[in-house]
């Protein structure tokens, strides 16, 4: 599916694209995280994108928002995206995802106007919504935008700070109200850095830690299908996958450990297919060793 126009003179949109795409299908499928949270994730965007303009506030009070929080390198904008088609195709019908980039805002959030941000949330994102379909708009980086009032650093103006934080909560607020189409999804690489009156307005906070055992073998099998159809599981790859994890490595890095074996030889570079476990130990084994002597 093609990615939609994005009317010009528009700022913080990265893009919009109309969901479900077949090519977004492993961003749900291939990002290893607990069943329970994929599931509890998928519940609810499908509920709030199909039921919450006809629940009153009151009786229920759904804000559609949720907070995907975990240190960089866990997924958590892939994840989004995948989320998001994944609930077009439950619900059967077409989703806008719109991409907001939070950096694209400088000027606007660190000086005295907040009108760009002011525009995004009380006219572009009403205008999409009234295009009849549902629309996830995903908030990566979040604590660049509703920065922590409480504990913004002395470095900066805290007058800057806190209309900043006020203008992105009174947006959010009002696309709440008017948009009942419109879920947010925000991501956040530090929690303590939001604004905890952003996160009182989240449905649900999810947190995604680095992988376990289990999961960094899931992710290094899925990592290796892509170049080779030999079987690779066995104890050698559990004893790594092991070792990995208990090193604390993201699954960014679980994935790129491939390539840095790869990396590693010519006679894997012209030839992947001959990818084996032990070059992933020996690679894993060096990067270890170079990380404790750099220490």
């Amino acid at each position: 599916m093609p990615d939609v126009a994005i009317p010009p003179g528009i700022e913080g949109i990265v893009r919009i694209t109309e969901l479900p795409d077949p090519d977004w299908a492993d961003r749900w499928d291939r990002i290893v995280v607990a069943d329970t949270l994929k599931e509890r994730l998928l519940n609810y965007l499908v509920f709030s994108l199909r039921h919450r303009r006809r629940l009153r506030q009151v009786a229920l009070p759904i804000h559609g928002m949720l907070v995907l929080a975990g240190p960089p390198g866990t997924g958590k904008t892939t994840l989004a995206g995948g989320l998001a088609n994944r609930a077009a195709v439950e619900l059967g019908e077409p989703v806008l995802f719109v991409d907001i980039n939070p950096h694209a805002f400088p000027s606007q959030l660190l000086g005295e106007s907040q009108r760009s941000v002011a525009r995004l949330f009380e006219r572009t994102l009403p205008d999409l919504a009234g295009r009849g379909l549902a629309v996830v708009v995903l908030l990566d980086e979040v604590e660049a935008m509703a920065v922590s009032r409480s504990g913004a650093s002395l470095d900066t103006n805290p007058v800057d700070v806190h209309r900043a934080t006020e203008a992105v909560l009174a947006g959010v607020d009002h696309v709440a109200r008017s948009c009942p189409n419109v879920t947010f999804v925000a991501t956040s690489n530090y929690l303590p850095g939001v604004d905890v009156a952003f996160l009182s307005r989240a449905d649900l906070v999810e947190q995604l830690g680095y992988p376990d055992a289990d999961a960094v073998a899931a992710i290094l099998l899925d990592t290796l299908r892509e170049l080779t159809e030999r079987p690779l599981d066995g104890p050698e790859l559990r004893a790594l996958a092991a070792d990995a994890a208990a090193r604390g490595i993201d699954a960014r890095q679980v994935r790129k450990l491939v390539l840095h074996a790869i990396a590693s030889t010519r006679e894997l570079a012209l030839d992947p297919e001959r990818i084996g476990v032990a070059d992933l130990r020996r690679t894993f084994d060096t990067e270890r060793d170079r990380g404790e002597a750099s220490t």
